[in-house]
């Protein structure tokens, strides 16, 4: 079969710290993956870190801009860390993105590596799911300059130093004040984020396909502070009234440390990420195996 993307980047661990054997082991897979696609008539490229963090060569070495740009088509090896990471990254570019996954099944690299083979195969012919997912545009403001700009495909939180009390939040939708809440922190997650952060602290799992965010107190001082679906059309703007040590972390990754006053919006971007996945793939395939269901019956 000969595959319909010409051009396919691999990439792996991007941005990780790895040990040696995992390293190897990365490297393994990527080889043979990078083997495989030849041998479907692609022209395979590697992303420039992972050929420097593996020594792989004998494929062009991109970085993400170029990939993005130039690529038909990116696998992603590792899990749903390292594809979030990539995610964000190229959205803006909307090449479709596969995750094959080293450990155990991901929620978005829900390919086992075992298999790679006899299910990329069809997938590379053309037979495949798409999946689009929003990401969410966050920004943080001080006396109304901008001081930190990031997208986020899982969630946007604001939470309280390790050591410090609880913080206090004013929530505003669309400008409309919603409330001031005392809590640990405050979720703003996607459906993609919903079995994150968001699911741990008691927020509600969201189909991937609902246009919609969640908003998740983190230990409110109210019990009747409890989480609420939104529109993600709408614009959450929560700002900092009292608190120490707080910050706003954006798929836990990048972080901004926030003083008194300072606000946090959410908005969705304009951007989507763009998965593939097998024919028959489902959302609740997926739940179905990462939480377990229906064990024992």
């Amino acid at each position: 079969m000969t595959s319909q993307f010409r051009q396919v980047a691999l990439i792996g661990k991007y941005h990780a710290a790895v040990s040696h054997g995992a390293a190897a082991q990365t490297r393994a897979a990527l080889e043979d993956i990078g083997q495989f696609l030849a041998g479907q008539g692609c022209e395979v490229a590697i992303e420039r870190e992972t050929a420097t963090s593996t020594g792989i060569q004998g494929y062009p070495a991109l970085d993400l801009p170029a990939i993005g740009a130039g690529c038909d088509l990116v696998l992603v090896v590792g899990g749903d860390g390292t594809m979030l990471g990539v995610g964000r990254q190229l959205a803006r570019y909307g090449v479709p993105l596969i995750g094959v996954n080293q450990g155990r099944l991901g929620f978005i690299t829900d390919i086992p590596l075992d298999y790679y083979r006899r299910i990329l195969e069809p997938m590379l012919g053309g037979a495949y799911e798409e999946d689009l997912r929003s990401l969410m545009h966050a920004q943080v403001f001080r006396d109304g300059q901008c001081m930190f700009d990031a997208l986020a495909m899982n969630d946007v939180v604001v939470n309280r130093g390790a050591t410090s009390g609880m913080v206090e939040l004013r929530v505003e939708v669309d400008g409309h004040f919603v409330a001031n809440q005392r809590a640990d922190g405050l979720i703003v997650a996607s459906p993609t984020g919903s079995t994150a952060y968001s699911l741990s602290a008691g927020g509600p799992l969201v189909h991937p396909s609902t246009m919609g965010w969640v908003l998740v107190p983190i230990a409110p001082h109210t019990l009747s502070n409890r989480p609420i679906v939104l529109p993600d059309g709408c614009e959450v703007t929560i700002e900092l009234v009292s608190g120490r040590d707080a910050s706003a972390n954006f798929d836990m990754q990048s972080l901004a440390s926030l003083l008194h006053g300072d606000r946090v919006t959410v908005r969705r971007s304009e951007h989507r990420v763009r998965f593939l996945h097998p024919v028959g793939w489902t959302y609740f395939d997926t739940l179905r195996e990462k939480l377990h269901w229906n064990e024992g019956n």
